[in-house]
């Protein structure tokens, strides 16, 4: 059997053929146990040495809401000069890596007539539920959601169809979208015009006519943005793809880019380890927010804070969500975090709360439809996606699917565009994140990502209030 002990001070070990732990002593009842160094949980009975460590033997600590203490950690930002890939210069000088039409419903009940445009005109519909029938923060939530998408730069243009007595008007979209520009944004309200489907290909026809003109130029890596996401995660996911991505991440920093991390339930209890590295006081009171308000939130539904990992994740050895904020958090690496970014819930537009590279931390959850959603919504024009269970969901961007384990690679390849197994066989990481950044520079470039060549992009908003 082959095992990996990941921290000098851990009382288990991982079994690499299965990912799930072993006990590498005996370990008493009530005994904290170790794993990444830190606590993922405490043993209900007494573990034998060699005893496999799960959900018969191994519970929470977790609670409730917590104080915190700004305790800052020194981390080395080492800085190696701009790269460049071929994108798309955008008047407000973003990068676009796509230069593709969208259309985007201002509300759920004209779903349908966008969708005949965009197949009609060659383009991408992100088709949702709401915009209509909410309240507050749903509504606005929804509003900047659409925000983020209606000014993305990997649109070369964007239709926004409307119904016309949504509570989500155009009038009021249009004022809360800010500047925009309107060669590339055009607006039709169905219910103002007689045939809306031939009205919106005129209006597609134009914003053509515009992309057209569009050719890639060099741009620097500063100008580029990926989101960090993991989901259906394993045994496997803490050790391969996740540290692996850290990796990446201070790698795409130290070359002037930004890394965006998000899914706030997935921190809980691995949450010390961002706070140490805020870069300011500011940030760290931020954070501290961060993980907070959404542990009110759980609290607020009669919900438990700690219900969490899921079946999937438990099915490939993780067991308590301590273990699963540890794995997940390695996403991160170990550059400083520059920022918090708010959206929708607080009123804040994500796109405009990121002043140059970095890490930052995204509100929001750890479902994997929203987290894609709100990632694309923070104007990341690539998502790197690790999976150790695998799962076919794309976002509106290209979503780099990163299989922790070379079972998955070999019977997915369909939906794994990169595999960190290698780590395993002894490929050593910084070998591997060079082959990762290559790869993402080349998406960045035009490669097709498995998502872009399935057709499989999905949007989801979060909602957590009344619907009328």
């Amino acid at each position: 059997m082959r095992t990996l002990t990941i921290h000098p001070s851990d009382n288990v070990e991982v079994d690499l053929d299965t990912g799930h732990k072993k006990a590498k002593r005996d370990i008493k009842k009530g005994e904290t146990v170790i794993k990444y160094g830190c606590p993922i949980g405490h043993a209900t009975r007494d573990i034998k040495k060699d005893e496999t460590v799960h959900t018969d033997n191994l519970k929470t600590n977790l609670d409730t809401t917590l104080s915190y203490t700004y305790e800052p950690v020194a981390c080395e930002l080492v800085s190696r000069g701009e790269l460049y890939f071929d994108g798309y210069q955008r008047y407000d000088g973003s990068v676009g890596v796509r230069n593709e039409l969208w259309v985007i419903p201002t509300v759920g009940c004209v779903n349908e007539t966008a969708k005949k445009i965009a197949e009609a005109a060659g383009g991408y519909v992100y088709t949702h539920p709401y915009g209509c029938s909410q309240l507050g923060d749903d509504h606005l939530n929804t509003q900047e959601i659409l925000r983020g998408l209606v000014k993305h730069p990997n649109a070369g243009g964007v239709l926004v169809v409307g119904l016309g007595c949504e509570n989500n008007t155009m009038d009021s979209f249009v004022s809360m979208l800010g500047d925009y520009d309107s060669r590339r944004v055009k607006f039709l309200v169905c219910q103002d015009c007689g045939d809306e489907i031939a009205a919106g290909l005129e209006l597609t026809d134009e914003l053509k006519a515009v992309m057209a003109d569009d050719v890639r130029v060099p741009c620097p890596t500063s100008k580029l943005r990926v989101g960090l996401k993991c989901g259906g995660s394993d045994g496997y996911s803490g050790i391969t793809a996740n540290p692996l991505v850290g990796r990446f991440s201070d790698r795409l920093i130290s070359h002037g880019g930004c890394a965006v991390m998000t899914e706030v339930p997935e921190m809980f209890g691995a949450e010390t380890l961002l706070m140490a590295r805020a870069e300011s006081r500011e940030v760290f009171d931020d954070i501290v927010s961060l993980i907070n308000n959404f542990k009110r939130y759980f609290e607020s539904h009669g919900q438990v804070i700690y219900e969490n990992p899921s079946p999937g994740n438990k099915a490939g050895g993780i067991t308590t969500l301590e273990e699963k904020s540890l794995g997940c958090t390695q996403k991160s690496g170990s550059s400083p975090v520059r920022g918090v970014i708010k959206l929708g819930i607080s009123g804040d537009a994500a796109a405009d709360s990121i002043s140059g590279g970095g890490l930052y931390l995204l509100d929001g959850p750890g479902n994997d439809m929203v987290a894609v959603t709100n990632l694309t919504a923070a104007g990341c024009q690539i998502i790197l996606f690790t999976t150790g269970r695998g799962t076919p969901l794309g976002a509106p961007v290209p979503t780099v699917k990163i299989s922790t384990n070379a079972r998955l690679a070999a019977k997915k390849p369909h939906w794994i565009d990169f595999d960190a197994s290698p780590i395993l066989d002894g490929i050593g990481f910084d070998e591997l994140t060079d082959r990762l950044l290559d790869y993402v520079l080349s998406v960045a470039n035009g490669a097709q990502t498995r998502n872009e060549v399935n057709g499989y992009r999905d949007i989801a908003i979060f909602k957590d209030g009344v619907t009328l």
